[in-house]
């Protein structure tokens, strides 16, 4: 253990400023300033193509655009002129998805309202149209902010914000998640609560993550005005959090609110989350390794080494596709703000000790994201007034080809794959369990349940990506197969 850590920390340490793993093509951008640039974020659709949202001040709009294989189409205002969203240089409209399944949460103005609660858009079509907003009624009679959503494994939406009393007090953070793709959801449970104080920084975004059945809420606390950054974690698919830990031991005592929030990751049972601390040093974004399944942080470390004339870190945002990873984040330098990202093709092998910097300029907030050998990443820049948009594209590791195995994947076996016929599922513990068949816009096909082993005539069903969802008692697992 001592040993795999040692060379985790020596792998992430950054001095340098270039980075060859990436071959990037120009900036550009989304679209023209009219349309603003507040808060951008960006997921992939099922091809792989990048979807960005952001938001608009002057008239509290959100926008939405996506890469139609050549260009960005024009932006659509997804709210109705009486849904009014919260939007900001630090926070904002959040968006994710599942095949062509898009979400988009938001939060209705004027926040100091029990009735202006969080709303989610969805899209069945890759973002070609959405759905009428639908709002997550279950808040009842409390104040809210700061929605963040993910998807679980079969593309339902898992939705987390922050929630307070009438009064603005007993800040914390819950979740909730539709079994219906984001027309009904269940009652929030709450997530935040593992520190000494219930608290949590109440102006500080958060962000919730799923792979598997785990699922991590994380959050900065508020413990007497010390603003660490902490997860919840749940293990049954975000239907309740039992166990949270601290995702740093840095004890920042800060007595204003810092307005910044982590995100994270997990790949197979390991949670990389990233933060902005200013403990040491000022304003300085940290990296953490911890293992989900027994609630254990491995290692935290700054994400750079010492930088002549470095200022400030803040808005970290990290991506994953199998075993690449990349991060990117705000710094300034002598002066100049600086867009950096951090790239490795293998995290087993951790980052290289370099970091490439995509843009510089009036830079305050951005966004990566990894699929199929690219890289995208978007930001926000206020010299232009827009969206800026450039990518990249890299050599995926022949080392790490090994599939990402967790205990719940290794609980069916699953073949062939690609399937033209007959489709094998054989539970490895020859127990009652059930097969479901979810296509790419997470809509059910085929349902059956077995004692070992069930076959699925698959000649209905047309070519493309699905996925088989395996649930066995309390156990649960999915895996993606190809029809030919």
């Amino acid at each position: 253990m001592k040993k795999s850590l040692l060379i985790f920390l020596c792998c992430i340490s950054v001095t340098a400023f270039a980075q060859n793993d990436i071959t990037w093509n120009m900036d550009m951008n989304l679209a023209n300033n009219t349309y603003s640039n507040m808060h951008p974020r960006m997921s992939l659709d099922g091809d792989g193509n990048p979807l960005v949202v952001w938001g608009r001040m002057s008239d509290q709009a959100v926008f939405f655009s996506r890469w139609n294989g050549t260009a960005f189409t024009t932006p659509v205002k997804l709210n109705p002129s009486w849904l009014s969203v919260a939007t900001a240089s630090w926070m904002g409209p959040d968006i994710a998805s599942h095949g062509d399944t898009v979400y988009v949460v938001v939060k209705r103005t004027p926040e100091a309202s029990d009735t202006n609660h969080i709303f989610i858009f969805t899209s069945l079509n890759g973002g070609v149209s959405f759905n009428n907003p639908v709002e997550l009624a279950i808040i009842g009679d409390s104040l809210s902010r700061f929605p963040t959503v993910t998807t679980d494994a079969t593309g339902k939406p898992i939705v987390a914000y922050m929630k307070f009393n009438s009064s603005f007090g007993d800040s914390r953070w819950v979740v909730t998640k539709s079994t219906d793709y984001g027309t009904n959801f269940s009652i929030d449970k709450k997530a935040s609560g593992w520190a000494g104080s219930a608290e949590v920084c109440d102006c500080c975004p958060g962000a919730v993550v799923s792979e598997g059945n785990a699922c991590a809420m994380l959050y900065r606390n508020n413990n007497n005005n010390i603003r660490d950054t902490w997860t919840g974690i749940s293990s049954n698919n975000a239907s309740t959090f039992t166990t949270g830990f601290a995702l740093e031991n840095h004890n920042w005592m800060q007595m204003s609110c810092p307005s910044s929030g982590p995100d994270g990751v997990i790949i197979g049972d390991t949670l990389y989350s990233i933060f902005m601390n200013g403990a040491i040093g000022g304003f300085r974004v940290y990296i953490s390794k911890s293992l989900v399944s027994n609630n254990t942080l491995v290692s935290t470390i700054g994400i750079t080494g010492s930088i002549p004339g470095l200022s400030q870190q803040n808005y970290p945002r990290i991506a994953s596709d199998g075993y690449a990873m990349a991060i990117v984040w705000k710094q300034s330098v002598s002066g100049v703000a600086q867009l950096p990202v951090l790239f490795t093709n293998d995290i087993t092998t951790g980052f290289p000790a370099a970091y490439d910097t995509v843009d510089l300029g009036d830079i305050t907030n951005a966004d990566v994201a990894l699929g199929n050998g690219k890289i995208f990443v978007v930001w926000q820049d206020d010299n232009a007034g827009t969206v800026k948009y450039r990518s990249g594209t890299y050599t995926s590791s022949t080392t790490g080809l090994a599939p990402l195995v967790s205990e719940e994947n290794s609980l069916f076996e699953l073949y062939p794959n690609p399937v033209v016929g007959e489709l094998n599922i054989i539970s490895s513990a020859k127990e009652v369990f059930s097969a479901t068949i979810f296509n790419s816009y997470g809509q059910k096909i085929i349902s059956e349940t077995a004692t070992s082993k069930i076959k699925l005539n698959t000649s209905g069903l047309i070519e493309g990506s699905y996925f088989v969802q395996f649930i066995s008692g309390d156990k649960m697992a999915t895996r993606k197969f190809i029809k030919k």
